[in-house]
């Protein structure tokens, strides 16, 4: 049986006196692709941000491959990597040098580090384009290049925020690929986000759903599909979250900015 490598238990975040995470417990295995879901405002991004160390829990238990979140910071911070919703290349530097960037930033030896970046960019089919400046990359390209970053470290664990968010389909179902080729090859365990339910519905192997601050369901989606006496993960999720448009809380916006707080993460 899979080890836990995440585990949240009792896990509440609060701004203020509102309360954005409210004592939800979940726990992924090693080698799992587990999908989070939840309606705008539900919680999802504070959680993720708790989970990757940008926001402290108010309290509760989290932890990293068997790394405390909130005592063993820097050690957890090496467990993982993220390919961020938004774009967070510098579109100044060519795709090696962003790369090359990321690996200083953890201290990879340059030899090892030469090497992996090689190795990913053939990975993701842009070793012909090492050289290229990313503002010249489609979206698509951008978004192979941060995972091919996400990974240079070699996590054990790949955070994905949205990751196929306005990519086309033939690009989406190359993204998946890879995703799937990691998770099968090396074991990783891959934690992500989606609007899009028939992603979760074909990828993950299990799923929480979030909102109001609570993990209303989890499992399988034919766990939720039997749960709810639905035919699909869409009518699931949509039978337990209702139909009604959210719009984003403002406890998903409070505390820091997740991207600008990664870039700065090694100046703490």
């Amino acid at each position: 049986m899979s080890k836990t490598i995440i585990k949240a238990d009792k896990l509440v975040k609060k701004f203020g006196d509102f309360v954005a995470v409210n004592e939800i417990s979940f726990e992924v295995k090693q080698g799992e692709i587990f999908a989070f879901l939840g309606p705008n405002g539900a919680g999802k991004s504070t959680t993720i941000k708790m989970l990757t160390t940008m926001l402290h829990p108010t309290s509760g238990i989290l932890e990293m491959a068997g790394h405390d979140v909130t005592t063993e910071r820097d050690s957890a911070r090496k467990t993982f990597g993220i390919v961020f919703q938004d774009p967070s290349l510098d579109e100044e530097l060519s795709a090696f040098e962003n790369m090359d960037l990321h690996g200083v930033l953890y201290s990879i030896p340059k030899k090892t580090r030469y090497k992996r970046i090689e190795e990913l960019l053939k990975l993701v089919e842009l070793w012909d384009r090492k050289d290229t400046m990313i503002k010249t990359f489609s979206g698509g390209m951008r978004r192979r290049l941060e995972i091919a970053r996400g990974l240079l470290h070699e996590p054990k664990i790949l955070f994905l925020d949205e990751p196929t968010l306005g990519l086309d389909t033939q690009t989406r179902n190359l993204m998946w690929e890879y995703v799937r080729k990691l998770s099968n090859e090396k074991g990783m365990t891959i934690f992500f986000t989606t609007h899009y339910l028939e992603e979760a519905e074909d990828i993950a192997q299990k799923i929480a759903i979030i909102d109001n601050g609570k993990i209303i369901a989890r499992g399988t989606t034919k766990e939720l599909c039997k749960e709810t006496k639905t035919e699909t993960l869409e009518e699931a999720y949509l039978k337990l979250t209702g139909k009604t448009t959210r719009d984003e809380s403002s406890a998903d916006n409070n505390g820091l900015n997740f991207k600008t707080a990664m870039r700065n993460r090694n100046l703490r």
